[in-house]
Parts: C-alpha cells; structure tokens; sequence
C-alpha cells in the first residue's frame, strides 16, 4: 500500500448560508514560501486556478447574482485572470478539473472584473472568506500575500 504524502498545498472550504443559499468554495491553500506571487509564481495576463492542485470550485444552492449578473444554482470551477489593476473573475461549468490546464473558455458562464485592494496584513497561505453584509448579500475574498480580492453575492428571499 502506497503511504499517501502530506499535501503541500492543504485542502481547505469555507462556507456561509446568506438567505436560504448555501455557498461552498473547495481550494487548495498555496504558501509564499518567499516566492514572488503576483507576476512570479502567479503570472499576470493568464488563466490562474485561483488556488493550488485542482481547480478552485465554488457551488451555490440557489441562483444568485455575482457583481449584479445572474449566474444559474450549481457547481463552478472558478479562475481568475489577474492584472496589476483589474482582475477578470470567471465562473466555468465544468466544476472539476485539475488546474487550469483544461480550462476552456466556451464553457465559462459567467465572468466579471473587479479591483484587487492592498491587505494591510500579511497572508501566508491563500485564503477565501465570505462575509455576510445583510440577509441576502455577501461579500467573497480572495486574500493572498497582500492582495485581497473581493466580489459581491445577492441571493433572492
């Protein structure tokens, strides 16, 4: 029997019901380790995995509004092309995939672009959080080294 290693990058979700919606988000958990991230180790102007090992999967039990666009209930891997100014967020229909080595762009559903924000505290290993900032809206943030970047949820009551 082979001994199974220790992930490098440890498995991690997070989840938070806003209104009767439930979100989940699956990712690994990358380290800086002292590495260059932002235009190094995660290059700018190309598709990133948003996370380590398999694709990052985000699932809703509802649809909801990401940004103020509809995206349908259901399970999204989810990327993100990051820039120095704005990063393009996409919500893909093929929910499991490992990297972004298959990612195919016919199948996004949904994409949107938002500004990342400078963290005031350093963040080691990549981190989602949602937040709840009434019944039916939510914030998700991506934090990692000392970018956080967040987009709005809505859900219907």
């Amino acid at each position: 029997q082979k001994k199974e290693e220790v992930r490098i990058s440890p498995k991690a979700s997070v989840k938070q019901t806003v209104g009767f919606t439930n979100i989940t988000i699956d990712y690994g958990r990358p380290g800086v380790k002292g590495r260059t991230i932002w235009g190094g180790l995660v290059p700018y102007n190309v598709v990133w995995r948003a996370g380590a090992n398999e694709a990052t999967k985000i699932t809703f039990s509802t649809d909801v509004k990401i940004d103020g666009k509809k995206l349908k209930a259901g399970s999204y891997s989810f990327f993100a092309i990051p820039t120095q100014k704005t990063w393009t967020l996409i919500f893909n229909k093929v929910a499991d995939q490992w990297g972004a080595f298959e990612y195919n762009d016919v199948e996004d559903a949904l994409r949107v672009e938002v500004t990342p924000m400078q963290n005031n505290c350093w963040q080691e290993w990549l981190a989602y959080t949602i937040s709840k900032t009434s019944d039916k809206k939510a914030v998700v943030m991506l934090e990692w080294e000392k970018i956080k970047v967040p987009f709005n949820v809505e859900v219907e009551i």
